[in-house]
């Protein structure tokens, strides 16, 4: 591995996952992802800020000894998860004299997952300043940006903004900065689905908190450094508005095609009303793609066969995670079939009970549907389109 500078004195001493494929046991990672732990040299004190996932401890301290790095005097943990945190044990270990800065609640979590010593931390409040001779750190503390004890730390001079999660994404790339925006716009968008979407309330007063800071460079723990701030800033401000869009998610299921035909018919019915539609085939799809659809949609309708007398279980997995993630989409129904009879229309309803939605009537049908049911299905591009039409998006 190896260091890469981004203004004088300040270097990227990271990790690169190129083959991880899955986060927390849940998240799809197409891209792999990087672990990003930056130095920061002052004329008088020297700071790292984050360390990496255990995995990669070897790469964070190679890089280390590599810049020729003989003392540390602030470990600045931003975020307890052990992607950031995981290698503080060793890094304390190898630079015995170098304190822990964080915040009060991130110390007891700090203690309780890694058992680092209370003697070795430093805490710090909102707004809270640290030297390091010719430079500054400047901290705030963001709670629910991810976790209930998240903070940011803020480069003075050089006006450096080290978010941790914020405003990153998963990717493993060798460049150091952002070079192609369309692609870092997707996958930004991604990762605040499935990991900020949730704390959408939060962010958006601590995207105009950073606005004023006038960061001129956005160094995040996963992903390429942005030097053009104004870029994921104002696509932040996008996400966490109240704004949808003409769109219809439409996640399901089929065991034995029926449900499968009423998806098609619906998503022709939208198609000729001129609504965006996006269907996912939950046995098939990357989840990571359902929760990105989910940033805009206006609706979702949710299409389930019945299994016994209730949903797919594989349905029920989707409809958590919507609800978990708490997107702004406004309406929301259930279409599907079933045999003999069910209450799936009843289960998945009481699921989305944090999102704050209008339900839309289902359209749940006996067997194959017929053109009865075909219809019905017409009714319910009806409605939706006349849904959208009252909010202002059509």
């Amino acid at each position: 591995m190896v260091s890469r500078e981004l203004v004088s004195g300040v270097y990227w001493v990271g990790a690169f996952d190129f083959d991880r494929r899955i986060f927390d046991e849940l998240i799809p990672l197409p891209d792999g992802t990087s672990y990003n732990a930056y130095l920061v040299t002052g004329s008088t004190k020297t700071a790292l800020i984050d360390t990496v996932d255990p995995t990669k401890e070897y790469d964070l301290l190679s890089n280390l000894v590599k810049l020729g790095t003989e003392r540390i005097d602030y470990i600045v943990i931003n975020h307890a998860e052990q992607d950031h945190s995981g290698t503080l044990p060793m890094i304390l270990e190898f630079y015995p004299d170098a304190r822990v800065v964080t915040n009060a609640k991130c110390r007891d979590l700090l203690v309780a997952l890694l058992h680092i010593p209370q003697e070795r931390f430093l805490i710090i409040t909102d707004g809270e300043t640290l030297s390091l001779g010719n430079r500054t750190l400047r901290f705030f503390i963001t709670p629910w940006t991810h976790w209930p004890e998240t903070q940011i730390t803020f480069l003075v001079e050089d006006k450096i903004l080290f978010p941790c999660d914020l405003f990153g994404f998963h990717a493993a790339t060798s460049e150091l900065f952002i070079t192609d925006e369309a692609a870092a716009y997707r996958s930004a968008k991604r990762y605040y689905a499935e990991i900020m979407m949730p704390f959408r309330g939060s962010i958006k007063g601590y995207v105009e908190k950073v606005r004023g800071l006038s960061p001129v460079m956005i160094a995040p723990s996963h992903g390429p450094v942005n030097k053009n701030p104004q870029f994921i800033l104002d696509a932040y401000a996008d996400w966490v508005s109240d704004t949808v869009k003409n769109e219809v998610v439409l996640p399901y299921v089929s065991m034995h095609g029926s449900t499968a035909k009423m998806v098609e018919h619906l998503t022709g019915a939208l198609v000729a009303r001129g609504i965006v539609v996006k269907p996912f085939n939950l046995t098939r799809t990357d989840i990571g793609e359902l929760a990105l659809a989910l940033v805009d949609a206006a609706t979702v309708v949710i299409a389930t066969p019945t299994v016994l007398f209730g949903p797919h279980p594989t349905v029920v997995s989707a409809t958590y995670l919507a609800n978990v993630l708490r997107p702004k989409t406004r309406f929301a129904s259930v279409i599907g079939s079933y045999g003999w009879g069910g209450k799936s229309v009843e289960t998945i309803t009481k699921m989305l009970d944090h999102v704050n939605i209008q339900l839309i009537p289902p359209v749940m049908v006996q067997g194959e549907p017929d053109e009865a049911a075909l219809q019905a299905l017409d009714r319910l591009a009806d409605e939706i389109l006349r849904k959208h039409k009252e909010i202002g998006i059509v």
